[in-house]
């Protein structure tokens, strides 16, 4: 049996409190209960919600959950004791799957979630950067903590012409010429340190008449960078493709993603997947979340999610 993850006892007992809905648990659960009820991993445990529902479903299945983060698994090892030696938690980046399975001896898997993207949590947590919201935040950005790169290290080393590919490509931001070279003029004069510097940044760059509509004028650019800190489109592709390669015959990958780079990089996977022959999609169009849940949980509406199965030997 897989073991039990320990919570830190150093936790914040505020922070441990936080239970974040899952987004579209019942698709997912609805999904995953089509493969065989043995071994699934939750590619993005965070909190451990999608964890727990699939565990509550599906009392026959054992879970290992990963997430790079060790304070958000944290979390999940205090959400999911109950259900003992069925689960068992890793840090790691899902890039890594098959280094991260192979100690514990697991070759195939039945199920496997990916829910990608930043987390509610890590969203809610000031002193993590992710949000413009704050202009005293640091401009970390870091899904994993321990990892060297930051958002400051990355807007005070680029050249001028990388960073607006970085804005263009993964913000799809019109501006990104102009906010890179905003950023390079501004960082000679002092680098930027915080989110409140980033955004006055953009402020200036963006024409004011282009700022009224659109949202928050910053947006897309702290997409674009937190993307490119995390190599988030790098390690979902690496993932899908060792992923599939883990599936057991009849097992499903399900996949939730948030925005349209996203998106399109796992249709595309599975596309190619398909056309090998040993795989078969799940659902003709991205599933999206109904108005009741959007009405509970505003971050959800942005969700598309997928399916993939592989077929029986």
């Amino acid at each position: 049996m897989l073991k039990a993850c320990s919570v830190d006892s150093s936790m914040d007992d505020g922070v441990l409190g936080q239970v974040h809905e899952p987004v579209m648990l019942a698709e997912v659960v609805s999904i995953m209960s089509g493969a065989p009820e043995g071994r699934l991993v939750d590619c993005t445990v965070g909190a451990g919600g999608h964890a727990e529902g699939l565990l509550d479903s599906l009392p026959g299945a054992e879970l290992i959950g990963i997430d790079r983060d060790l304070e958000v698994l944290a979390l999940a090892g205090a959400r999911l004791a109950r259900f003992g030696g069925r689960v068992r938690l890793l840090k790691g980046n899902f890039r890594d799957l098959p280094e991260l399975l192979e100690p514990l001896g697991v070759t195939a898997v039945d199920g496997m979630l990916f829910d990608v993207g930043v987390s509610s949590l890590q969203l809610d947590r000031p002193d993590r950067g992710f949000a413009y919201g704050n202009p005293e935040a640091p401009l970390d950005m870091r899904m994993d903590p321990d990892q060297e790169l930051t958002a400051a290290g990355l807007l005070n080393r680029l050249d001028e012409r990388e960073l607006a590919r970085i804005i263009r490509d993964y913000g799809e931001e019109r501006w990104a010429s102009r906010i890179a070279s905003f950023v390079v003029a501004a960082r000679t004069r002092r680098p930027l340190t915080t989110a409140g510097d980033l955004v006055d940044v953009i402020r200036a760059a963006i024409p004011a008449a282009a700022r009224r509509s659109g949202g928050h004028p910053a947006r897309r650019t702290f997409q674009a960078v937190r993307i490119a800190v995390n190599d988030e489109l790098g390690a979902l592709q690496a993932g899908l493709e060792a992923g599939a390669s883990l599936l057991a015959p009849e097992g499903r990958m399900v996949t939730i993603s948030f925005h349209s780079l996203e998106d399109r990089l796992v249709k595309q996977t599975f596309r190619s997947l398909a056309g090998t022959g040993k795989y078969r999609t799940l659902t003709k169009r991205p599933l999206v979340p109904g108005p009741q849940e959007i009405a509970r949980n505003a971050r959800a509406r942005s969700a598309k999610l997928r399916g993939l199965a592989r077929l029986a030997a």
